[in-house]
C-alpha cells in the first residue's frame, strides 16, 4: 500500500493543519457570520478577506482530565491561614444590580477570526452547490500575446535576429583582429608571381616568409570563427495581458410591495455572483443599481436593496432608465455592457409591449448578456419549473428570447437554484445577433 506524505511548508507564522480543523469545527458560526456581513454588506466587498467574530466558548481546545468516578489519587493539597475547614465562603456579587463599577470586572472579548478570500467563497457558495465547480468557473484564464522585449541569449532557433548576431559577429572579429580574405588574397596573388618569376635566393627566402604568414593567418582564421555562439542573439518576447476593456452591470429590481425580503436576499445573491465573474474578466467593473415600481430611477447600493417603497409596477420604466444612462456614461464601443433583472413577474397588462420594443430596438445589441430571473414562491416551483406558463412579462419576455441568443430568462425559487441558473447564462457563446 502506498504511503503519501505531504511535505510542502505551511503558510509563514501559521498552522495549516490546525487552521483546518477549526474551520470545520466552526464552520456553522463562520457561515452564519458571513451571511450576515454579506447581507448587510456591499456587493463589491464580497470578494474579499473578512474578520468574523467567535464566541469565546467556541473556540475552546479539548483538554484531558482525570476522572472523578475511578482510580486512586492522592493529593496534597497547600495550607492557607486565612480559612479553617468550615468557613463559608460568600459568592461574588452578580448581575446588573451588583454595584460593582463598569469596567472593573474581567471579562473576555470575542474571538476574531480572519477569512481568505477563497475561504469565504466556499462559506458564501456553500448552499448553492457545486462550490468547487464555481471557483473554476470565476478564476478565468487571463488571455495575453506576445510582445517584443529585446534580445536575449537564448532561446527557439526561430526567433534568431540575423541582423543583432551579424552586427555581434562583426564587432568581434574587429575587436580579435581576425585576418580579412583580402589580405590572404593579396599574399596568394605575390606567391603566385614569385613561384612564376626566376628562382634565386632572394625570392626563395621572401617565398618561406610569404608562406609562413600565410600558415599564421590561417591558423587565427580558424581560431576566430566567422561566427561564435557568444554572438548569436535571440528576439525575445514576453507574455502581455491583452488591453482588458470595462465592464458595467446593469441590476433592475422591481421594489414594489411584493417584492419581500426574500425575493430581494435571494436577488442579491445573484448579483453577488454576476459581479464576482464580472470582476475577475475586466480590469474595471461598474455596477449600476436601477429599481423601479411605476417609476425607476438610478440608486446606490443600499437603497436598492433596503429601502421601502410602494407603488405600482411598469418595468420599462426601468428599461428606458437603463437605456438613458448607457448613451450618457457608457458607450458600447469602450464598455461590455451586462444586465441582470429580478422581478416577480408583475406588470400592467399594456407595459409588456413597450417592453419588448424597448428590447428588440436598442438594448439588446448594446448588450453582452441580458439575465431576467423570475423570483417565485417555492411552493409553486412544480407549476412553473418546466412549462410556458407565467405572468404577462414572463410571456414577453419568452418572445425576445427567440430573436437574441443573448437573452436569457429563468426562474429561481431557492438559493439552491442561482448558480445553476448563472451557469446556463454564463456558459453559452455569444452568437450573431438578429432583430
Amino acid at each position: 500500500m502506498p504511503i503519501f506524505i505531504d511535505r510542502r511548508l505551511n503558510p509563514k507564522d501559521k498552522s495549516l493543519g490546525n487552521r483546518q480543523r477549526f474551520l470545520r469545527r466552526a464552520r456553522a458560526e463562520l457561515k452564519q457570520s458571513i451571511r450576515d456581513q454579506i447581507k448587510t454588506g456591499k456587493i463589491a466587498d464580497v470578494d474579499a478577506k473578512h474578520s468574523v467574530s467567535m464566541p469565546v466558548h467556541g473556540t475552546s481546545e479539548p483538554t484531558f482530565r482525570e476522572a472523578r468516578d475511578s482510580g486512586s489519587r492522592h493529593h496534597v493539597l497547600p495550607g492557607n491561614k486565612q480559612f479553617a475547614p468550615g468557613d463559608r465562603v460568600s459568592k461574588p456579587n452578580q448581575g446588573a444590580g451588583s454595584g460593582s463599577a463598569p469596567g472593573l470586572t474581567a471579562s473576555e472579548d470575542d474571538f476574531r477570526f480572519v477569512l481568505t478570500r477563497e475561504e469565504v467563497l466556499d462559506l458564501f457558495f456553500e448552499d448553492l452547490e457545486l462550490p468547487d465547480m464555481v471557483k473554476l468557473n470565476l478564476k478565468e484564464i487571463l488571455i495575453v500575446k506576445p510582445r517584443r522585449a529585446g534580445f536575449s541569449v537564448s532561446g527557439s532557433p526561430t526567433n534568431i535576429n540575423v541582423g543583432r548576431t551579424m552586427r555581434n559577429s562583426h564587432g568581434r572579429r574587429i575587436a580579435l583582429k581576425r585576418p580579412k580574405q583580402e589580405e590572404l588574397d593579396v599574399i596568394l596573388q605575390e606567391l603566385q608571381e614569385l613561384d612564376s618569376g626566376a628562382a634565386g635566393a632572394a625570392a626563395r627566402q621572401r617565398i618561406a616568409e610569404l608562406r609562413a604568414e600565410l600558415d599564421r593567418l590561417e591558423r587565427r582564421r580558424r581560431v576566430i570563427s566567422y561566427i561564435d555562439p557568444v554572438d548569436i542573439r535571440f528576439n525575445r518576447f514576453d507574455a502581455q495581458p491583452l488591453p482588458n476593456a470595462n465592464a458595467v452591470m446593469f441590476c433592475l429590481m422591481d421594489v414594489s410591495g411584493s417584492m419581500g425580503e426574500r425575493e430581494k436576499d435571494l436577488a442579491k445573491r445573484f448579483f453577488v455572483l454576476l459581479h464576482l465573474f464580472l470582476k475577475r474578466r475586466y480590469e474595471r467593473t461598474d455596477i449600476v443599481f436601477i429599481r423601479h415600481t411605476h417609476e425607476a430611477q438610478e440608486v446606490d447600493e443600499e437603497t436598492f436593496f433596503y429601502s421601502t417603497q410602494s407603488g405600482g409596477t411598469v418595468v420599462s420604466t426601468a428599461l428606458e432608465e437603463m437605456q438613458r444612462i448607457i448613451k450618457e456614461r457608457y458607450p458600447s464601443n469602450e464598455w461590455n455592457i451586462y444586465a441582470a433583472q429580478a422581478s416577480d413577474g408583475d406588470n400592467i397588462a399594456t407595459d409588456s409591449g413597450r417592453c419588448i420594443a424597448l428590447l428588440d430596438g436598442e438594448i439588446m445589441r448594446l448588450c453582452q448578456y441580458f439575465a431576467y430571473v423570475e423570483i417565485i414562491d417555492e411552493r409553486e416551483s412544480h407549476i412553473f419549473g418546466g412549462t410556458e406558463n407565467g405572468t404577462s412579462l414572463w410571456q414577453a419576455y419568452a418572445a425576445v428570447t427567440e430573436r437574441w441568443a443573448n437573452f436569457q430568462m429563468s426562474r429561481i425559487a431557492k438559493a439552491s437554484d442561482i448558480y445553476p441558473v448563472f451557469r446556463q447564462l454564463f456558459t453559452r457563446q455569444p452568437a450573431s445577433q438578429g432583430g
